[in-house]
């Protein structure tokens, strides 16, 4: 009795378990069977996205100062960092060859002026020649220019800020010799409130940017600013191969920027693009900038095209090109499709 109450529970069990084969294995679509899905009219339109970018600020005004001459420097009366004011002098060389210089074409040029002085009344006595009174004059002439290049020299010889702001950098220390066009300091017109933030975009968004358009300014420490893109670049950076938009505040009154602070932005285009918005759901395969989707061509069979995709959001994606000849998207049932597959339209 009891084996064969354990024969009738295992029965039972049997046919619930063949049971439960069969309700799934009608969930599984069969090759050639009509698969319910959904779609969506198309419609192409216009639109345009926020592009994300990130950089570092600055000022379009910093400058890397250094002597027109040569020499051994004197003093860096400023360290990097210190505030100055424009015209206040911040390094200096020693003077003495420089000076020295100075006071030869001093003296060069007071002895041809009294030359030119003596051949001028030897002229008039008829006794030196025209050529002789105009050679001395040019030489007079050579002499002055000599001289004004002297003191030219001389007052290049300390280094005056060229701006309100703040110092930089400084590369080198007194008693060092340094030659000329050797950067000393590099500072910034940052007193005067003109930050820009340069922010990096890739080709395709570089494309989109105009100057002028729109922008939100991120700073690291403070709220959102609005602002708007002041320039861009011409040519790829050689090292990143990125391109750059600088996008300038409006306001930069209180704010604590310093060159080099990484910022964030968002850009708003003013240029329109062309395509769809679809669903995200709809998008198969998609693999950086192309994708596929399915269409139903005349309702009743499924057709796999390419798209190129353009900004992905959460809910939606962008199509830029590909559903140009198609008028019904769909968005449901896409899993058991394959091209061709024959399709019932649920409403």
């Amino acid at each position: 009795m009891r084996h064969l109450a354990y024969f009738s529970l295992l029965s039972v069990a049997v046919l619930a378990f063949a049971c439960g084969k069969v309700e799934t294995a009608k969930q599984v679509v069969t090759r050639g069977e009509t698969i319910p899905v959904k779609v969506i009219p198309l419609s192409q339109g216009t639109f345009s996205s926020s592009i994300a970018a990130s950089g570092t600020f600055s000022t379009n005004d910093e400058t890397t100062l250094s002597f027109k001459v040569g020499g051994i420097v004197s003093q860096i009366q400023v360290q990097e960092g210190d505030a100055v004011k424009k015209g206040q002098v911040i390094a200096t060389l020693d003077l003495t060859e420089v000076q020295a210089g100075l006071n030869q074409a001093k003296l060069a040029y007071e002895k041809v002026l009294r030359d030119h002085e003596r051949a001028g009344r030897l002229y008039r006595d008829s006794v030196a020649t025209l050529e002789q009174f105009q050679n001395s004059k040019t030489a007079l002439d050579i002499a002055a220019q000599q001289l004004k290049t002297a003191e030219f020299n001389l007052s290049y010889s300390e280094i005056r800020a060229t701006q309100n702001g703040f110092v930089l950098r400084k590369f080198v220390n007194p008693g060092q010799l340094v030659a000329s066009g050797t950067p000393i300091l590099q500072i910034n017109g940052a007193s005067q409130g003109n930050w820009v933030l340069k922010a990096s975009v890739n080709d395709r968004n570089w494309a989109l940017v105009a100057v002028g358009d729109r922008a939100t300014i991120l700073p690291s420490d403070s709220d959102s600013l609005p602002g708007k893109v002041v320039r861009k670049s011409q040519a790829a950076d050689p090292v990143t191969g990125a391109y750059w938009a600088e996008i300038s505040p409006e306001q930069t009154k209180g704010l604590s920027l310093a060159s080099g602070m990484f910022g964030r932005a968002l850009i708003y285009p003013s240029q329109q693009t062309e395509g769809w918005e679809i669903p995200y759901e709809a998008l198969l395969d998609a693999q950086g900038s192309e994708g596929h989707v399915f269409v139903a061509e005349d309702g009743q069979t499924a057709k796999k095209i390419q798209v190129r995709l353009g900004k992905i959001s959460p809910n939606t994606i962008q199509v830029l090109s590909g559903l140009e000849n198609y008028s019904m998207l769909i968005v449901s049932g896409s899993a058991y499709l394959t091209d061709g597959s024959t399709i019932q339209i649920m409403k």
